[in-house]
């Protein structure tokens, strides 16, 4: 039953997934809550390790999430019912793009969604962000190390092109992340 339910909630992910993996970020916390498979907390450790291993959000979150629920086989489920929708909508698309991109209405719909998966993207942001930074939704309880971790980050983040003239490599940032993390924690 347990892989019946994995490959369907990862289906639906897949299928109303609209704007890349940052946009099932959402879908994916809603579906692990209500199922009750993870804890707020677990799925932000699973989202953090998500983001840092190479591969989509998305295709990670599914992946590890199915190996939690059901071993191995629950992890292939899960990928599956995850990229079985946008595999299908890609052969499809592929087939039609370069009729179907020339449609003033295609154009329109896409220039619809954009905004609203960036506003679903920062409400889910800023909600982890609350619920890490000051504990238990709802409640005020500031956790110091979280804030503490999140201002030099977010430091490290701003001030580093001013110092070496380019951007803060991605990959830098993750491994400052976990160094802090291991010294905070």
């Amino acid at each position: 039953m347990i892989l019946l339910s994995l490959f369907w909630e990862f289906l639906k992910i897949g299928l109303f997934t609209f704007g890349g993996a940052y946009g099932a970020i959402p879908l994916i916390r809603q579906c692990v809550l209500t199922q009750g498979w993870m804890t707020e907390e677990m799925f932000s450790n699973i989202l953090a390790v998500s983001e840092s291993t190479p591969g989509p959000i998305m295709v990670n979150s599914a992946t590890y999430i199915g190996a939690s629920q059901a071993g191995i086989l629950g992890a292939a489920i899960a990928t599956i019912g995850v990229v079985l929708p946008s595999f299908a909508v890609i052969l499809l698309i592929s087939a039609l793009f370069a009729r179907l991109v020339k449609h003033r209405a295609v154009q329109a719909i896409l220039k619809g969604v954009k905004p609203c998966v960036m506003g679903v993207i920062l409400a889910t942001g800023f909600t982890m962000a609350l619920e890490i930074l000051t504990g238990l939704p709802g409640l005020f309880s500031p956790d110091i190390p979280s804030i503490l971790l999140f201002i030099l980050l977010f430091s490290a983040l701003i001030f580093y092109p001013y110092l070496r003239k380019k951007p803060l490599p991605p990959t830098a940032l993750i491994l400052l992340a976990a160094i802090l993390g291991v010294l905070f924690y």
